[in-house]
């Protein structure tokens, strides 16, 4: 999909990857709607952003998200890109972990892209395309202690989104994943419960702009599930080898993207590096 002059909504835009995003997007010629929580970050951040529109709103409360989608319908008279950002993280381990905490962040990571993923789909068929990016974790595709309930939210999002790839196909309208590491954004200060595993070794944090860079070429070439890595990478569902291994196959009857068939299962460059994901 063309970036410029899309109509794009980002969830989680009032910091971090979801700011990132919106800064990009609207400099290659989008029309940015920033929806987030935090009011007056929103309202600073589109008085930077020609033609954005900040609406503040809570994903994850009855109704808000579908009132996101209708406003911006409203104010822009399209939807064509829809950036499922807002996220929580919970880094405890199992025997900690909090049932009522795992509720909370599935409700945030797995529930509202659900719901912003239906609230958008009626629009998007009947212009008879669209483009939904969800954002997942690269604690999705390895396996670490301490994440077990963070990333159980992600791989349901990764799941939900496979599905979602399938189904929405024939209305035109491409889902893609995000798979971001550590990121230096406010996120591990701000997880719902524990903190940052290190294993005691320091860890790099990319910087927000390089995830915003993987959603901006996932919008743009509709690639299936895209690595955040300089530059952005594909990685193939099953491949052993590679970051992939942990994504379910698609199953048999439907149609796999001819992007993804003649993908090198290779991961080249920073794909390959060891790195704790995010």
């Amino acid at each position: 999909m063309d970036i410029n002059g899309a109509v794009c909504i980002v969830t989680g835009a009032s910091s971090g990857i979801g700011a990132a995003t919106a800064r990009l997007l609207s400099g290659k010629g989008a029309r940015v709607v920033l929806a987030a929580r935090r009011a007056e970050r929103l309202e600073a951040l589109a008085a930077e952003l020609p033609g954005s529109l900040a609406l503040p709103t809570d994903v994850t409360l009855p109704g808000q998200v579908e009132r996101l989608v209708t406003q911006t319908v409203d104010a822009c008279g399209r939807v064509d890109v829809l950036v499922n950002n807002a996220r929580q993280g919970l880094h405890v381990p199992l025997e900690e972990l909090d049932p009522a905490d795992l509720r909370a962040v599935f409700d945030l990571n797995v529930v509202a892209p659900l719901v912003g993923m239906q609230a958008v789909l009626p629009f998007m068929r009947a212009q008879s395309g669209g483009a939904i990016v969800n954002v997942s974790s690269g604690t999705s595709l390895r396996v670490f202690p301490g994440l077990g309930g963070y990333a159980a939210t992600k791989a349901a999002l990764n799941m939900v989104s496979q599905v979602g790839r399938l189904e929405l196909a024939a209305a035109g309208v491409m889902v893609s994943v995000v798979y971001p590491s550590v990121t230096a954004t406010e996120f591990h200060e701000r997880l719902r419960a524990g903190h940052l595993f290190s294993g005691g070794r320091a860890i790099p944090r990319d910087p927000p702009e390089l995830a915003a860079a993987a959603i901006a070429f996932a919008i743009r070439s509709g690639e299936a599930h895209v690595l955040v890595a300089d530059p952005p990478r594909p990685i193939v569902p099953g491949d052993n080898e590679g970051w992939g291994a942990l994504l379910a196959r698609q199953g048999p009857g439907g149609a796999t993207p001819q992007s993804l068939r003649d993908e090198d299962p290779e991961p080249s460059g920073r794909a390959t590096e060891e790195r704790h994901p995010r």
